[in-house]
Protein backbone atom coordinates (compact mmCIF):
# COMPACT_ATOMS: atom_id res chain seq x y z
CA UNK A 1 0.00 0.00 0.00
CA UNK A 2 0.93 3.91 -0.58
CA UNK A 3 3.03 4.97 2.45
CA UNK A 4 2.42 8.65 1.43
CA UNK A 5 -1.15 8.25 2.28
CA UNK A 6 -3.02 7.90 5.14
CA UNK A 7 -4.62 4.70 5.72
CA UNK A 8 -7.44 3.16 8.01
CA UNK A 9 -9.33 0.07 7.10
CA UNK A 10 -12.71 -0.75 8.40
CA UNK A 11 -13.85 2.68 9.55
CA UNK A 12 -14.91 5.64 7.08
CA UNK A 13 -12.99 8.55 7.91
CA UNK A 14 -8.71 8.93 8.15
CA UNK A 15 -6.73 8.43 11.03
CA UNK A 16 -5.58 12.00 10.98
CA UNK A 17 -9.13 13.98 11.71
CA UNK A 18 -6.81 17.01 11.62
CA UNK A 19 -6.62 16.85 7.63
CA UNK A 20 -8.86 19.34 6.44
CA UNK A 21 -9.27 17.38 3.06
CA UNK A 22 -10.09 13.79 2.97
CA UNK A 23 -10.56 10.89 0.11
CA UNK A 24 -12.68 8.09 1.28
CA UNK A 25 -11.98 5.33 -0.89
CA UNK A 26 -14.85 2.46 -0.57
CA UNK A 27 -13.37 -0.78 -1.67
CA UNK A 28 -16.56 -3.25 -0.57
CA UNK A 29 -18.01 -0.55 -3.62
CA UNK A 30 -15.11 -1.30 -5.89
CA UNK A 31 -15.43 -5.40 -5.19
CA UNK A 32 -19.46 -5.11 -5.72
CA UNK A 33 -19.32 -3.04 -9.05
CA UNK A 34 -17.25 -6.02 -10.12
CA UNK A 35 -19.67 -7.88 -9.48
CA UNK A 36 -22.38 -6.15 -11.15
CA UNK A 37 -20.39 -6.30 -14.01
CA UNK A 38 -19.86 -10.04 -13.92
CA UNK A 39 -23.83 -10.14 -13.61
CA UNK A 40 -23.92 -8.12 -16.67
CA UNK A 41 -21.86 -9.44 -19.03
CA UNK A 42 -22.28 -13.45 -18.28
CA UNK A 43 -21.25 -15.53 -19.56
CA UNK A 44 -18.05 -13.05 -20.40
CA UNK A 45 -15.73 -12.92 -17.90
CA UNK A 46 -14.37 -9.65 -16.02
CA UNK A 47 -11.24 -8.33 -16.24
CA UNK A 48 -10.40 -5.21 -13.96
CA UNK A 49 -8.58 -1.97 -15.86
CA UNK A 50 -6.35 -0.63 -12.79
CA UNK A 51 -4.19 1.90 -14.93
CA UNK A 52 -3.78 5.47 -13.94
CA UNK A 53 -3.22 4.35 -10.31
CA UNK A 54 -6.89 2.38 -10.66
CA UNK A 55 -8.15 5.85 -12.10
CA UNK A 56 -6.59 7.95 -8.86
CA UNK A 57 -8.20 5.54 -6.03
CA UNK A 58 -5.02 3.31 -5.68
CA UNK A 59 -4.14 0.52 -7.83
CA UNK A 60 -2.24 -1.26 -4.70
CA UNK A 61 -5.32 -1.58 -2.79
CA UNK A 62 -7.46 -1.96 -5.38
CA UNK A 63 -6.38 -4.94 -6.90
CA UNK A 64 -5.55 -6.39 -3.62
CA UNK A 65 -9.18 -6.30 -2.93
CA UNK A 66 -10.50 -7.20 -5.91
CA UNK A 67 -8.16 -10.25 -6.36
CA UNK A 68 -9.22 -11.63 -2.78
CA UNK A 69 -12.55 -10.45 -2.63
CA UNK A 70 -13.86 -10.74 -5.94
CA UNK A 71 -11.46 -13.56 -7.45
CA UNK A 72 -10.39 -10.96 -10.37
CA UNK A 73 -7.45 -12.73 -12.00
CA UNK A 74 -7.05 -10.48 -14.90
CA UNK A 75 -6.04 -6.89 -14.98
CA UNK A 76 -5.18 -4.19 -17.59
CA UNK A 77 -2.88 -1.43 -17.21
CA UNK A 78 -1.47 0.99 -19.75
CA UNK A 79 2.17 1.19 -18.86
CA UNK A 80 4.57 -1.72 -18.44
CA UNK A 81 5.61 0.22 -15.36
CA UNK A 82 2.39 0.05 -14.17
CA UNK A 83 2.02 -3.64 -14.53
CA UNK A 84 5.95 -4.30 -12.99
CA UNK A 85 4.38 -2.41 -9.94
CA UNK A 86 0.87 -4.61 -9.83
CA UNK A 87 2.37 -7.57 -10.72
CA UNK A 88 3.80 -8.36 -6.73
CA UNK A 89 0.49 -7.62 -5.57
CA UNK A 90 -1.25 -10.40 -8.14
CA UNK A 91 1.13 -12.70 -8.66
CA UNK A 92 -1.10 -15.52 -10.19
CA UNK A 93 -3.14 -13.14 -12.52
CA UNK A 94 -2.96 -12.22 -16.29
CA UNK A 95 -1.74 -8.74 -16.74
CA UNK A 96 -2.25 -6.80 -20.13
CA UNK A 97 -0.21 -3.89 -21.09
CA UNK A 98 -2.36 -1.89 -23.61
CA UNK A 99 0.27 -0.03 -24.83
CA UNK A 100 2.24 -2.23 -26.55
CA UNK A 101 5.79 -3.85 -26.52
CA UNK A 102 7.91 -1.25 -27.71
CA UNK A 103 11.62 -2.29 -28.28
CA UNK A 104 12.90 -1.07 -24.85
CA UNK A 105 10.32 -2.91 -23.12
CA UNK A 106 10.21 -6.08 -24.24
CA UNK A 107 12.76 -7.75 -21.69
CA UNK A 108 10.90 -6.55 -18.78
CA UNK A 109 7.89 -7.25 -20.08
CA UNK A 110 9.55 -11.01 -20.11
CA UNK A 111 10.67 -10.57 -16.99
CA UNK A 112 7.42 -9.86 -15.29
CA UNK A 113 5.05 -12.18 -16.97
CA UNK A 114 3.13 -9.34 -18.62
CA UNK A 115 1.36 -9.52 -21.80
CA UNK A 116 1.75 -7.29 -24.41
CA UNK A 117 -1.21 -5.54 -26.31
CA UNK A 118 0.23 -5.56 -29.83
CA UNK A 119 -1.06 -2.75 -31.58
CA UNK A 120 0.72 -3.15 -34.98
CA UNK A 121 2.99 -5.06 -37.55
CA UNK A 122 6.21 -3.81 -35.93
CA UNK A 123 5.05 -4.85 -32.43
CA UNK A 124 4.27 -8.44 -33.77
CA UNK A 125 7.82 -8.40 -35.29
CA UNK A 126 9.43 -7.63 -32.45
CA UNK A 127 7.56 -9.63 -29.40
CA UNK A 128 7.98 -12.68 -32.21
CA UNK A 129 11.72 -12.12 -32.29
CA UNK A 130 11.94 -12.33 -28.46
CA UNK A 131 10.10 -15.32 -29.50
CA UNK A 132 12.18 -16.97 -31.43
CA UNK A 133 15.61 -15.69 -29.51
CA UNK A 134 13.55 -17.58 -26.24
CA UNK A 135 13.21 -20.34 -28.49
CA UNK A 136 9.41 -20.60 -27.04
CA UNK A 137 6.10 -19.13 -27.85
CA UNK A 138 5.20 -15.76 -25.91
CA UNK A 139 1.32 -14.95 -25.32
CA UNK A 140 0.28 -11.64 -26.43
CA UNK A 141 -2.95 -10.25 -27.25
CA UNK A 142 -3.52 -8.83 -30.79
CA UNK A 143 -5.29 -5.16 -30.85
CA UNK A 144 -7.31 -4.66 -33.86
CA UNK A 145 -8.33 -0.92 -34.85
CA UNK A 146 -11.99 -0.82 -35.45
CA UNK A 147 -12.36 2.69 -35.62
CA UNK A 148 -10.92 4.30 -33.34
CA UNK A 149 -7.71 6.00 -35.01
CA UNK A 150 -6.01 5.46 -31.83
CA UNK A 151 -3.82 2.20 -31.19
CA UNK A 152 -4.80 -1.08 -32.73
CA UNK A 153 -3.59 -2.30 -35.80
CA UNK A 154 -5.17 -0.98 -38.53
CA UNK A 155 -6.88 -2.24 -41.40
CA UNK A 156 -4.01 -2.10 -44.17
CA UNK A 157 -2.27 -4.10 -41.79
CA UNK A 158 -4.63 -6.42 -40.53
CA UNK A 159 -5.44 -7.31 -44.07
CA UNK A 160 -1.60 -8.81 -44.07
CA UNK A 161 -1.93 -10.26 -40.79
CA UNK A 162 -5.07 -12.31 -41.67
CA UNK A 163 -3.11 -12.80 -44.99
CA UNK A 164 0.03 -14.19 -43.27
CA UNK A 165 -0.71 -14.91 -39.64
CA UNK A 166 1.08 -18.60 -39.04
CA UNK A 167 4.41 -16.40 -40.36
CA UNK A 168 3.57 -13.23 -38.58
CA UNK A 169 2.37 -15.09 -35.12
CA UNK A 170 5.34 -17.61 -35.29
CA UNK A 171 6.90 -17.65 -31.77
CA UNK A 172 3.55 -15.90 -30.47
CA UNK A 173 0.73 -17.38 -28.70
CA UNK A 174 -2.23 -15.04 -29.02
CA UNK A 175 -4.93 -15.34 -25.76
CA UNK A 176 -6.74 -12.30 -26.62
CA UNK A 177 -7.90 -10.56 -30.12
CA UNK A 178 -9.49 -6.91 -28.83
CA UNK A 179 -10.57 -3.78 -29.90
CA UNK A 180 -11.80 -0.72 -28.52
CA UNK A 181 -15.32 1.41 -29.27
CA UNK A 182 -15.66 4.82 -29.67
CA UNK A 183 -19.09 6.02 -28.67
CA UNK A 184 -19.98 2.97 -26.09
CA UNK A 185 -21.24 6.23 -23.58
CA UNK A 186 -23.80 6.42 -26.14
CA UNK A 187 -26.00 3.74 -26.91
CA UNK A 188 -27.81 5.45 -29.66
CA UNK A 189 -24.87 5.84 -31.51
CA UNK A 190 -24.50 4.16 -35.15
CA UNK A 191 -20.46 3.82 -34.58
CA UNK A 192 -21.14 1.04 -31.63
CA UNK A 193 -23.36 -1.40 -34.34
CA UNK A 194 -20.65 -0.62 -36.85
CA UNK A 195 -17.20 -1.47 -34.79
CA UNK A 196 -19.65 -4.26 -33.46
CA UNK A 197 -19.48 -6.05 -37.33
CA UNK A 198 -15.60 -5.00 -38.64
CA UNK A 199 -14.96 -6.64 -35.27
CA UNK A 200 -16.68 -10.07 -36.10
CA UNK A 201 -15.35 -9.34 -39.49
CA UNK A 202 -11.95 -9.44 -37.90
CA UNK A 203 -12.33 -12.42 -35.42
CA UNK A 204 -13.78 -14.64 -38.82
CA UNK A 205 -10.00 -14.04 -40.37
CA UNK A 206 -7.74 -15.10 -37.73
CA UNK A 207 -7.17 -17.93 -35.49
CA UNK A 208 -10.15 -18.90 -32.86
CA UNK A 209 -8.89 -16.77 -30.07
CA UNK A 210 -11.13 -15.26 -26.98
CA UNK A 211 -11.93 -11.88 -27.81
CA UNK A 212 -13.03 -8.66 -25.83
CA UNK A 213 -14.78 -5.34 -27.16
CA UNK A 214 -16.74 -4.10 -24.11
CA UNK A 215 -15.17 -1.67 -21.54
CA UNK A 216 -17.70 -0.17 -19.07
CA UNK A 217 -19.65 1.47 -21.61
CA UNK A 218 -20.04 -1.73 -23.75
CA UNK A 219 -21.12 -3.64 -21.19
CA UNK A 220 -24.52 -1.62 -20.80
CA UNK A 221 -25.06 -2.13 -24.54
CA UNK A 222 -25.91 -5.82 -23.85
CA UNK A 223 -24.56 -9.29 -24.50
CA UNK A 224 -23.85 -8.88 -27.67
CA UNK A 225 -20.50 -6.65 -26.75
CA UNK A 226 -19.45 -8.73 -24.57
CA UNK A 227 -17.73 -11.56 -25.86
CA UNK A 228 -15.23 -13.68 -24.11
CA UNK A 229 -13.99 -10.91 -21.42
CA UNK A 230 -15.13 -7.24 -20.74
CA UNK A 231 -12.89 -4.72 -19.15
CA UNK A 232 -14.19 -2.01 -16.59
CA UNK A 233 -12.44 0.47 -15.80
CA UNK A 234 -14.86 3.80 -14.94
CA UNK A 235 -17.71 1.39 -13.66
CA UNK A 236 -15.90 -0.35 -10.99
CA UNK A 237 -14.70 3.25 -9.64
CA UNK A 238 -18.59 4.10 -9.61
CA UNK A 239 -18.56 6.10 -12.85
CA UNK A 240 -21.93 6.39 -15.12
CA UNK A 241 -20.97 4.85 -18.60
CA UNK A 242 -24.14 6.19 -19.88
CA UNK A 243 -24.61 9.27 -17.62
CA UNK A 244 -26.69 10.82 -20.38
CA UNK A 245 -29.62 8.42 -20.95
CA UNK A 246 -29.81 6.31 -17.39
CA UNK A 247 -29.32 6.05 -13.95
CA UNK A 248 -26.29 4.92 -12.60
CA UNK A 249 -26.61 1.21 -11.74
CA UNK A 250 -23.23 0.90 -9.92
CA UNK A 251 -22.30 2.03 -6.31
CA UNK A 252 -20.19 5.74 -5.21
CA UNK A 253 -16.80 4.21 -4.26
CA UNK A 254 -15.04 7.39 -3.30
CA UNK A 255 -16.22 10.78 -1.37
CA UNK A 256 -13.69 13.55 -1.50
CA UNK A 257 -14.81 16.10 1.72
CA UNK A 258 -13.44 18.82 3.31
CA UNK A 259 -15.12 20.60 6.49
CA UNK A 260 -16.35 24.67 7.14
CA UNK A 261 -13.54 26.78 7.80
CA UNK A 262 -15.25 29.82 8.08
CA UNK A 263 -18.66 31.38 7.79
CA UNK A 264 -18.64 35.29 6.18
CA UNK A 265 -21.54 37.78 5.91
CA UNK A 266 -21.49 39.74 2.89
CA UNK A 267 -23.91 42.25 1.31
CA UNK A 268 -24.58 43.75 -1.95
CA UNK A 269 -22.09 44.09 -4.64
CA UNK A 270 -19.63 42.86 -2.22
CA UNK A 271 -16.91 40.68 -4.05
CA UNK A 272 -15.73 36.70 -3.27
CA UNK A 273 -12.33 35.67 -4.59
CA UNK A 274 -9.72 35.80 -7.05
CA UNK A 275 -10.50 38.29 -9.74
CA UNK A 276 -13.69 39.47 -7.83
CA UNK A 277 -15.55 36.93 -10.56
CA UNK A 278 -18.39 36.81 -7.78
CA UNK A 279 -20.58 39.85 -6.78
CA UNK A 280 -23.44 39.49 -4.39
CA UNK A 281 -26.85 40.88 -5.54
CA UNK A 282 -28.23 40.61 -1.65
CA UNK A 283 -26.94 39.44 1.72
CA UNK A 284 -25.63 36.06 1.74
CA UNK A 285 -23.96 33.79 3.81
CA UNK A 286 -20.84 32.66 2.57
CA UNK A 287 -19.11 29.62 3.76
CA UNK A 288 -15.30 28.95 3.33
CA UNK A 289 -13.61 24.61 2.94
CA UNK A 290 -10.38 24.08 3.03
CA UNK A 291 -10.20 22.19 -0.08
CA UNK A 292 -8.73 23.12 -3.52
CA UNK A 293 -7.56 22.71 -6.63
CA UNK A 294 -4.54 20.86 -5.09
CA UNK A 295 -6.60 18.27 -3.46
CA UNK A 296 -8.89 17.57 -6.64
CA UNK A 297 -11.66 20.19 -7.40
CA UNK A 298 -10.91 21.56 -10.78
CA UNK A 299 -10.62 25.40 -10.86
CA UNK A 300 -13.41 24.69 -13.88
CA UNK A 301 -15.53 24.69 -11.79
CA UNK A 302 -15.29 27.85 -10.17
CA UNK A 303 -19.15 29.80 -10.21
CA UNK A 304 -20.25 26.95 -12.03
CA UNK A 305 -19.98 23.87 -9.58
CA UNK A 306 -21.71 23.02 -5.99
CA UNK A 307 -20.15 21.38 -3.00
CA UNK A 308 -22.65 19.43 -0.69
CA UNK A 309 -23.71 20.72 3.49
CA UNK A 310 -25.76 18.47 4.89
CA UNK A 311 -26.78 16.49 2.04
CA UNK A 312 -28.06 19.87 0.78
CA UNK A 313 -26.39 21.32 -2.69
CA UNK A 314 -24.42 25.17 -2.33
CA UNK A 315 -23.35 26.91 -5.49
CA UNK A 316 -19.58 27.39 -5.37
CA UNK A 317 -19.22 31.29 -5.85
CA UNK A 318 -15.96 32.76 -6.65
CA UNK A 319 -12.93 30.74 -8.13
CA UNK A 320 -11.36 27.90 -6.58
CA UNK A 321 -8.19 28.28 -5.52
CA UNK A 322 -5.34 25.85 -4.44
CA UNK A 323 -6.48 25.55 -1.25
CA UNK A 324 -9.97 26.96 -0.39
CA UNK A 325 -13.05 27.15 -1.51
CA UNK A 326 -16.00 29.25 -0.96
CA UNK A 327 -19.92 28.33 -1.57
CA UNK A 328 -23.31 29.90 -0.73
CA UNK A 329 -24.92 28.83 2.10
CA UNK A 330 -27.54 31.23 2.49
CA UNK A 331 -30.38 28.87 2.22
CA UNK A 332 -28.99 25.89 3.95
CA UNK A 333 -30.07 26.20 8.22
CA UNK A 334 -27.74 25.31 11.13
CA UNK A 335 -24.64 25.62 9.09
CA UNK A 336 -21.73 25.83 11.22
CA UNK A 337 -17.85 25.99 11.19
CA UNK A 338 -16.61 22.24 11.12
CA UNK A 339 -19.91 21.09 8.58
CA UNK A 340 -18.85 18.67 6.91
CA UNK A 341 -18.62 19.55 3.38
CA UNK A 342 -18.96 16.97 0.08
CA UNK A 343 -17.14 17.74 -2.89
CA UNK A 344 -17.95 14.60 -4.51
CA UNK A 345 -19.68 11.55 -3.87
CA UNK A 346 -22.82 10.59 -1.90
CA UNK A 347 -24.89 14.09 -3.21
CA UNK A 348 -22.24 15.45 -5.77
CA UNK A 349 -22.31 12.63 -8.37
CA UNK A 350 -19.08 12.20 -10.24
CA UNK A 351 -21.15 13.35 -13.66
CA UNK A 352 -22.53 16.40 -11.91
CA UNK A 353 -18.74 17.38 -10.58
CA UNK A 354 -17.31 16.96 -14.52
CA UNK A 355 -20.49 18.60 -15.95
CA UNK A 356 -19.81 21.60 -13.61
CA UNK A 357 -16.10 21.90 -14.99
CA UNK A 358 -16.80 21.12 -18.31
CA UNK A 359 -15.20 17.35 -18.14
CA UNK A 360 -15.62 13.83 -17.82
CA UNK A 361 -16.08 11.78 -14.67
CA UNK A 362 -12.64 9.83 -15.93
CA UNK A 363 -10.70 13.35 -15.42
CA UNK A 364 -12.22 13.98 -12.06
CA UNK A 365 -11.57 10.73 -10.66
CA UNK A 366 -7.73 10.76 -11.91
CA UNK A 367 -7.05 14.41 -10.72
CA UNK A 368 -7.96 13.69 -7.09
CA UNK A 369 -4.29 14.84 -5.25
CA UNK A 370 -2.29 12.77 -2.44
CA UNK A 371 -2.54 15.51 -0.77
CA UNK A 372 -6.18 14.43 0.56
CA UNK A 373 -5.73 12.30 3.81
CA UNK A 374 -6.75 8.61 1.99
CA UNK A 375 -8.75 6.49 3.85
CA UNK A 376 -9.67 2.61 2.77
CA UNK A 377 -13.31 1.42 3.87
CA UNK A 378 -14.04 -1.92 3.69
CA UNK A 379 -17.63 -1.72 3.29
CA UNK A 380 -19.47 0.01 0.60
CA UNK A 381 -21.69 2.69 1.67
Amino acid sequence: MNQTAEMSVGAEGPINDFEPARLTIRLGAIVENFKRIERLAAPAAAAAVVKADAYGLGMSEVAAALSARARCDTFFVARHSEGIALRPLVPEARIYVLDGAPADAVPALIAWRLTPVLNSLAEIAAWSAAGRAMRTDLDAAIHADTGMNRLGIPANELAILAAEWKKRLAFIRPVLVMSHLACADDAASPMNAIQLERFKTVLSLLPETPASLASSGGVLLGKEYAFDLVRPGLALYGGNPHASTQRNPFMVAARLTSEVLQLRYIDKTETVGYGATFRAEGPRTIATAAVGYADGLLRASSNRGSVAVSGARAPIVGRVSMDLVSFDVTLIDGVRTGAEVEIVGDTVTLEDFAAAANTVAYEVLTSLSRRAARSYFEGHT
